[in-house]
């Protein structure tokens, strides 16, 4: 789940330590169906839910006839970052909660069980020590996440949606999400550096955008299991804190008669926290409909 949740939280867009991803082979993708559900209310209301992927290899498919008659009926599109694609504030905002004094190495900022998964990433992102030496610990995971990338942010799904003209609501801003994780303790920071270097030694990214785009919700929850989300801490600060956030606006805008088409990070859809269940909760119908 790195790509699904760090992604769209800056790390790609930064201005200064993005990278460029690597050519990739060509490879078959199976025939799209990512998940999509059916949003009504006892008053009229409707709304969809669409969980998306950030970062895509060039020449995947993955919109539908399904989605392009949801898209079509909404009125309104509802996501994380408007202004997904301005890499100038996404880098300001960085750079404001990133830098601070000198740190202890990075590789000391972990337990020693976890330091040979970091420093394996650090030779993958042809960084060292040397490169944070007054950077924050949430932030250099970041950037280690963002250098080690595999598929471009350019052919992400949000990207492609903002593309299309409609109205569009942000739930938050790049500095309103570079707040949240440098409100993580020195623990949870700790821990979010391991899990990202556990998850990028797995090297599922095929496997992921698989299930992304099969529509394998099952397969997606797993992965969930992995990495730094095993943390109670870190996934109610970095997810299901936000999943609430993200209901309670969504509710708003369904009571305002507005038909919102919600396209976040497909983490977002997951789960018994996640954004069906939370407003099947809130006495909304919620149908899968692919």
């Amino acid at each position: 789940m790195l790509r699904f949740l760090l992604a769209v939280l800056g790390a790609l867009a930064l201005a200064g330590c993005q990278s460029e991803a690597p050519p990739q082979p060509a490879r078959e993708w199976p025939s799209p169906s990512p998940a999509l559900w059916h949003v009504t209310g006892m008053n009229g209301e409707q709304g969809w839910l669409f969980g998306t992927i950030h970062a895509l290899p060039d020449g995947v498919k993955w919109q539908t006839p399904a989605f392009e008659k949801a898209f079509a009926a909404s009125d309104l599109m509802m996501v994380e970052i408007g202004n997904l694609g301005d890499a100038q504030e996404a880098a300001d905002a960085f750079q404001a909660f990133a830098k601070t004094t000198p740190q202890p190495k990075l590789s000391s900022r972990v337990a020693a069980e976890d330091r040979p998964a970091l420093e394996a990433l650090m030779t993958q992102a042809g960084m060292s020590d040397d490169d944070f030496w007054n950077v924050k610990t949430w932030a250099a995971a970041l950037m280690l996440a963002n250098a080690v990338r595999d598929s471009e942010a350019g052919n992400g799904v949000d990207r492609a949606l903002l593309k299309k003209g409609k109205p569009v609501q942000a739930f938050e801003t790049f500095s309103g999400q570079f707040a949240r994780f440098d409100g993580l303790g020195p623990l949870q920071q700790r821990d979010l550096l391991a899990g990202i270097a556990h998850e990028a030694a797995l090297d599922q990214t095929d496997v992921r955008i698989e299930a992304w785009l099969t529509g394998d919700v099952e397969s997606l929850e797993k992965q969930m299991n992995q990495g730094y989300l095993m943390s109670p801490a870190l996934r109610e600060a970095l997810l299901t804190d936000r999943n609430n956030l993200f209901a309670a606006k969504v509710t708003a805008a369904l009571e305002q008669g507005r038909k919102p088409f919600v396209a976040v990070g497909a983490a977002h859809m997951l789960r018994s926290d996640g954004l069906p269940a939370l407003l099947a909760k809130r006495g909304y119908e919620v149908k899968r409909i692919q």
